[in-house]
């Protein structure tokens, strides 16, 4: 069975995804040693909210509320 295009798209955007978020983890870490694995949680959740974009989903159209 062969996966569609489609599929391998969703794949791939999901997987450059994970990868930005662990790339900002470890940014967070080399940035606040100190920090817990709670208020690296915040921090990626706050850089979810508020990079340039955020506010409206990343797109034109209705405003998500995944991470509120």
């Amino acid at each position: 069975m062969s996966i569609s295009a489609a599929a391998r798209r969703l794949i791939l955007a999901l997987d450059m995804y994970e990868l930005g978020e662990q790339m900002q983890r470890a940014r967070l870490r080399r940035l606040n040693p100190a920090a817990s694995e709670a208020d690296i949680d915040t921090a990626i959740r706050s850089w979810l909210l508020t990079r340039p974009g955020a506010a409206v989903g990343d797109a034109e159209g209705r405003p998500s509320s995944r991470f509120a």
